[in-house]
């Protein structure tokens, strides 16, 4: 058959014309698609409430206080995903569920399911990038006030941005609102300690999180248009470049092609963007139950021992590049200063090796992390993750010496002992944030799915567009995944969408591009004013 020579121009969506109204009137989860997720759910709800009792059950702690707060940062965390899951995940389904490849309560369960099994695979890299952006003087003090005041403003803002796009039905980005939320933290509490704003942030990192979010919309747009210029090249079934009619599903093929692709986005998406509540999680746990999750206490004796040789063996290397004449007496401070400020001088690497052998000495001499005492576990975590850092800040630093390939090689193996042992991301918690996610998308998938079929170009998406947008999404997103990156499901989607738009010269619809583009616009900045506000109010109650 020949290749169409004009593009199928269905009406544009309105309020009332929308090609799904009536189908989104009527549509519910379903019963099996209920059932299925009910099984899920309750399943998911034993397992937790198994291993978190069982992680607690070593806590001796007359007081109540530590699990009521406990139990109050985890409902916030798990809002975040549950929003993160109708704002975002919807994405994943939009295209199947407009093109009729599956009907929406099974779409939604299926997406649920792939969504599941994504965050549980995650390596937890993305999360802990995340986490490398907030400043470390407070993650060190994630026990104390002004840490929760943290972790809470954090979520808390990142809940209501996202609470108010998605009521616009706008596909704005949870990444980008985390990443606008972490910035305002670090600027507010530098300003109250009388700082320069800009001091806590550390803007490389920065930098390199923002450049994958800016970049991956615009992979987005212009690979999703060239697949979808390749379907027209290849595939010449007049079928596959006409908007939806009716509840008819599409050819056999492409049909297949959109719930593989949906799946695979749901997979990555789960992949990622679950990550970005796992190491706030983790935080909040370390913050109030310290005995159980400051420390990895899977780090078994064996590995102990090998970590025992290792820090000799690094504090051996760092004799390399100290002064004779440099004495610290206290390491702490001098660490603390260094990877706030980012400014080398001749007393860190003392201060380093002093707390590479305080390490090794704590590590070594209780056998295994499990068996560090109850009341040492935060401090050890403390030095473990402010070592880590260290070395992290030290190679970009300023002025600090060059290390030689062999040192760099010898701190490489130490530094993913610690980071083992501190950043580490129990199962349960994923299987939370997995039910959180899957549970958003049932409630919110509406919204999105008329935005990203009928309300970004001027006529319907077609079968070929959305599995051009979807196919592209799926690879974006996992790649970004395979280098610990964080981006937006939400943009790289809807610019997808865009891309095949414009490469099918259908037309797009300004409005809504301007809205989308809006929200990214402000997005980072509403998002740092908002949780800067919220850590300075949640500083002066936990006074």
């Amino acid at each position: 058959m020949a290749t169409p020579t004009r593009s199928y121009t269905a009406p544009i969506a309105t309020s009332t014309g929308s090609l799904l109204d009536e189908k989104l009137k009527k549509s519910s989860p379903g019963k099996i698609g209920g059932i299925v997720f009910g099984i899920m759910l309750v399943a998911g709800v034993a397992y937790i409430w198994t291993k978190l009792a069982k992680d607690l059950s070593i806590v001796h702690n007359a007081s109540v206080f530590p699990f009521v707060l406990l139990g109050l940062a985890l409902f916030i965390a798990l809002g975040f995903e549950f929003v993160n899951g109708f704002h975002d995940t919807a994405n994943a389904v939009a295209t199947c569920i407009y093109t009729h490849s599956l009907e929406p309560h099974i779409a939604v369960v299926y997406s649920g399911i792939m969504n599941f099994i994504g965050v549980l695979l995650s390596s937890g890299t993305v999360a802990f990038s995340i986490i490398t952006l907030l400043p470390v003087e407070l993650i060190l003090k994630v026990s104390k006030g002004s840490g929760f005041s943290m972790v809470f403003a954090l979520l808390v803002a990142a809940i209501l941005w996202n609470l108010a796009t998605w009521w616009r039905g706008l596909p704005a980005s949870s990444s980008h609102t985390m990443i606008g939320s972490i910035l305002g933290v670090g600027i507010a509490n530098q300003l109250m300690q009388g700082n320069s704003g800009t001091a806590g942030v550390d803007w490389e990192q920065v930098t390199k999180v923002f450049k994958a979010l800016l970049i991956s919309p615009v992979v987005g747009f212009v690979c999703a248009a060239l697949v979808f210029l390749l379907f027209k090249l290849v595939a010449r079934d007049p079928r596959l470049y006409q908007a939806p009619e009716g509840s008819a599903p599409p050819p056999f093929y492409i049909r297949c092609l959109l719930i593989l692709t949906c799946g695979g986005v749901s997979y990555a998406h789960g992949s990622n963007d679950g990550q970005k509540g796992m190491g706030l999680i983790m935080l909040i746990l370390v913050g109030t139950v310290p005995t159980a999750y400051a420390l990895n206490h899977t780090v078994n004796a064996k590995e102990v021992q090998t970590f025992a040789a290792v820090s000799t063996q690094v504090a051996g290397a760092l004799s390399n590049y100290i002064e004779p004449a440099a004495v610290i007496q206290d390491p702490g401070p001098e660490l603390e200063r260094f990877v706030s400020t980012k400014k080398y001088d001749t007393s860190v690497m003392p201060a380093l090796q002093q707390m590479v052998n305080n390490i090794n000495n704590e590590a070594t001499r209780y056998g295994s992390l499990g068996s560090v005492p109850a009341d040492m576990q935060s401090n050890v975590r403390n030095e473990m993750y402010l070592t880590s850092e260290t070395f992290r800040i030290l190679g970009k630093a300023k002025d600090a010496p060059k290390l030689s390939a062999a040192d760099t090689k010898i701190i490489g193996n130490y530094k993913g002992f610690l980071d083992k042992s501190t950043r580490f991301i129990p199962t349960w918690v994923k299987v939370a944030v997995a039910l959180a996610l899957g549970l958003g998308t049932m409630v919110g998938w509406k919204r999105i799915v008329v935005t990203v079929g009928e309300k970004i170009g001027k006529t319907h998406l077609t079968y070929a567009q959305g599995a051009s947008a979807e196919l592209v999404a799926m690879c974006t997103i996992l790649a970004a995944d395979t280098y610990g990156l964080p981006v937006s499901t939400t943009h790289v989607l809807s610019s997808g969408v865009a891309g095949t738009m414009a490469a099918n010269k259908s037309g797009l619809q300004m409005s809504t591009l301007r809205d989308i583009a809006l929200a990214w616009v402000f997005t980072l900045p509403v998002a740092a004013l908002l949780s800067g506000c919220l850590f300075w109010l949640f500083n002066l109650i936990a006074k």
